[in-house]
């Protein structure tokens, strides 16, 4: 007869398992002999080996028990369910897995590709990437909202990074948020650009009294998200309003301006 360390051994298994089995019910325990030892018959041997195989196979330790004792056709049935399963679980692993190596592809996890190549430009014309990240965040509340629709924006978003007050802006931006002087001087800047770029999309009529409307939850959110990014935001909108010009996202001209 076998010691406990002799079955798990001939069993290719751990001490620790035999008595996990034992706590769970799944293999009987001994009682003890004269000496004080348990000692094992080979049938506890034989079930050991079973557990481990089917162990080893993924079949759940709740089930082992019933299929040691199942007939045939039982067992037969309970090795398609949870073969079944295993089908179903691997190729949700299998999903996630490929959720995982788009981890590599940065921006491109939770942005449409368009999206992903207008932040790839920000950063060739040396935008910084607290910048970009900040540009990210937003593009993905405008996705969760408008899916349709975010791809028909990048096409205009893109053409404007030829405009070199835009790539102006983004580089003062840039080296607004490098720094840590909470009254930075190139927010007047900014705020000059910004102010400039939303007089000449008025003009056009890209920018009309209906536009400044925030009734669409996106439009606050986004205007909070980039305050919460840099407090020294919220001192650039006041500078916009000062010019005339209330919001971030979408700009509204005011009627008369703050003196």
């Amino acid at each position: 007869m076998l010691t406990i360390g002799q079955l798990a051994a001939y069993a290719g298994v751990t001490v620790r398992a035999v008595r996990h089995y034992h706590q769970i019910g799944l293999l009987p325990e001994p009682d003890r002999d004269a000496s004080g030892y348990r000692r094992y018959n080979a049938t506890a041997v034989v079930a050991l080996i079973k557990i481990r195989t089917l162990a080893n196979a993924g079949v759940p330790l709740s089930q082992i028990g019933p299929m040691l004792d199942a007939d045939a056709s039982t067992f037969a049935e309970t090795i398609r369910r949870i073969d079944c399963h295993l089908r179903d679980e691997i190729e949700r692993l299998e999903a996630s897995r490929r959720q995982i190596a788009q981890l590599a592809a940065g921006d491109r996890l939770m942005l449409p590709p368009e999206v992903a190549f207008y932040l790839d430009r920000l950063r060739e014309i040396g935008t910084a990437e607290r910048v970009v990240e900040g540009e990210r965040d937003g593009w993905i509340l405008v996705a969760a909202r408008w899916p349709d629709l975010v791809r028909g924006f990048m096409p205009g978003k893109i053409a404007q990074l030829d405009d070199p007050k835009i790539v102006r802006l983004y580089r003062v931006l840039s080296e607004i948020t490098e720094s840590d002087d909470a009254d930075d001087p190139r927010l007047e800047e900014a705020a000059d650009i910004m102010a400039c770029l939303a007089e000449q999309a008025y003009a056009s009529g890209e920018i009309s009294p209906a536009d400044g409307a925030y009734d669409d939850l996106v439009h606050d959110l986004l205007d909070a998200l980039a305050a919460e990014s840099d407090p020294r935001l919220k001192r650039l909108q006041e500078m916009m309003r000062e010019r005339g010009w209330n919001g971030w996202n979408r700009m509204e001209r005011l009627t008369d301006p703050p003196d």
